[in-house]
Order: C-alpha cells, then structure tokens, then sequence
C-alpha cells in the first residue's frame, strides 16, 4: 500500500472509531449475558462470539467461559472487541479464590452470584422457608457479606442477581427482597437487578431503582409472553420472547436507572427460544433498544 493510501485509509479508520455510539437508553454500550446464546458457545465458541460483536454489543456478562480457560476466554473477547464487565460465578459453593481469580482474568469487575444455593433460602430456586427466627436466612445474609469483603480484597465488587422467589413473603409480611437489601452491606453487596423476574414476582423495578440510588449497579433486560401462571425459574409457565413482544414496560424503568446510577445492563432473554434462534432474538433484542431510545 502506498503511503498516500495507508494514510488515508488510517484516517477513515480514527473517524469511524471517533463516531458516538448508536443511541440506547442509557447513554451506555449495550451488553448481553452470554447465557442468551450459550447452546451456541458449546458448538461454536469464537463463531459465536465474533457474531455477537457483529450484531454490535460491546459488553458481556458471563455464566462459565464456554468450556475453556479464563485466560482463553479473555484472548476471544479482545480479538472480537468485547469487554466482560461481570461474572456471574458459583460462589456459594464457598471456593472464592479461584473464582475471584477468574473474573480478574477476563478482566471484570463485578463478580455476581444468581443464587446461593447452600442455604435452604435458595436451593434450587425452592420458595424461601419462612422459620419463625429467620436464622438461616440470617445466614445467608452473613454469607453475603463475606463474600463481599473477599471481593473487595481481590479487587472486584460483589453483587447478587435475583429471580422471581425473592419477592415472596416471611411470615411478618416483610418481603425476603427488602430484608436482603437490609442485611447485606451497601458497600459490600450489590445488586443486579433482573427485571424479568422481579416483575414476574409481583414487584416493580422501577420502585426499587428509585428508593435505592447507587446500590443497584446492573440490570437485566428481559421479557416474558404474558401467562396466568404462578412465576417460577423451573416451570415452562412463562414463556421468554424477544424485548418488545412480551409485556414490560422498559421506558419507565431506564428512565429510573438512568437516575439511580446503573452501570451496565445486559440483554438475556429465557430458553427455549420459540419465534427465532438465539443469536437472531440476540439482534432483535439489541435492536429495540435503540429503537426504544
């Protein structure tokens, strides 16, 4: 190539990097929890990646690393200009350490456990046990908060995602949401909020955006067919669709994320993937996101 081309070809290149963003509801990349196309990982890892930086998302939340090593994983991400921001990790099975060295390695910076699954209170999303003394629970919470601390010692912030069986009652009418916001640290422990699942729940996000700032940092994005059936993680009672074809309203929840200091939001969308393959309701829903903007 000639000097005269190379130069000019650079400088279309530092134009097109200099470009804004297309527009999204944040203001922030738009991101997607690897989950949503993880059938994909297990046949065509570095394919399915580099598709997934085609459709135009930037960040990724992770749930395993596609069968190789952190490391690995890392150099598939940066050859396909994707950063992990989060990792969603198995940390109540108690072995901190080499998760935490995990996370360091695809360099995130949120470490997030979707269930702690050693406590009675979570065990296979099961419905939270209402003992007159709460103490298992109390448990839980202390748990959280370890974990927070060691999170924090290896450089990362600790945060728990929720699903539908949270939202449900003690005894005393205190939702089990409300007393994990209570007991867990506020420097400690944050939250990833599924909205999703918190509506199936019965909840409102947009509720809890506004009455904790700064202590919900990530958001999920997700959407569900409407159905009559009680939410639950482990029934087909409630069909995942493609953002837009459910029945959430996402405009009033950004507007209040934008507002209490969300950081990061990833798309995930609920298998079986019914109207379209995964990596297609991947584009569709990275696309009403910018036309929701």
């Amino acid at each position: 190539m000639l000097r005269r081309e190379f130069l000019t070809a650079s400088a279309g290149l530092a134009a097109l990097s200099a470009l804004p963003a297309r527009a999204n509801p944040l203001g922030k990349p738009v991101g997607i929890q690897l989950y949503t196309v993880g059938a994909e990982m297990k046949t065509d890892l570095p394919g399915t990646l580099k598709k997934v930086a085609a459709i135009g998302y930037r960040e990724v939340e992770t749930a395993g690393f596609g069968g190789v090593s952190a490391a690995e994983f890392r150099k598939l991400l940066d050859d396909n200009g994707l950063k992990c921001v989060s990792c969603h990790l198995p940390l109540a099975d108690g072995d901190w350490g080499p998760q935490f060295d995990s996370a360091n390695a695809v360099g995130a910076r949120y470490a997030v456990a979707s269930t702690m699954s050693n406590h009675k209170t979570g065990v296979n999303h099961a419905d939270i046990p209402d003992p007159a003394n709460h103490s298992d629970f109390d448990k839980m919470t202390d748990e959280m908060n370890r974990i927070g601390e060691a999170a924090k010692k290896a450089g990362l912030q600790f945060g728990y995602h929720n699903h539908d069986f949270e939202f449900k009652k003690f005894a005393d009418g205190a939702l089990v949401f409300d007393r994990l916001l209570k007991q867990t640290d506020k420097n400690l422990v944050k939250f990833e909020i599924d909205c999703g699942w918190m509506v199936l729940g019965g909840s409102d996000p947009v509720k809890y955006l506004r009455a904790n700032p700064g202590r919900i940092k990530m958001l999920h994005i997700k959407d569900f067919v409407a159905s009559t059936e009680r939410p639950s993680t482990t029934t087909k009672g409630h069909q995942g669709t493609e953002l837009g074809r459910g029945f959430i309203d996402y405009k009033p929840i950004f507007a209040a994320a934008k507002a209490a200091g969300v950081e990061h939001y990833f798309v995930e969308q609920e298998p079986p993937f019914v109207e379209m393959p995964a990596l297609e309701a991947a584009k569709a829903d990275y696309d009403y996101l910018h036309a929701l903007s």
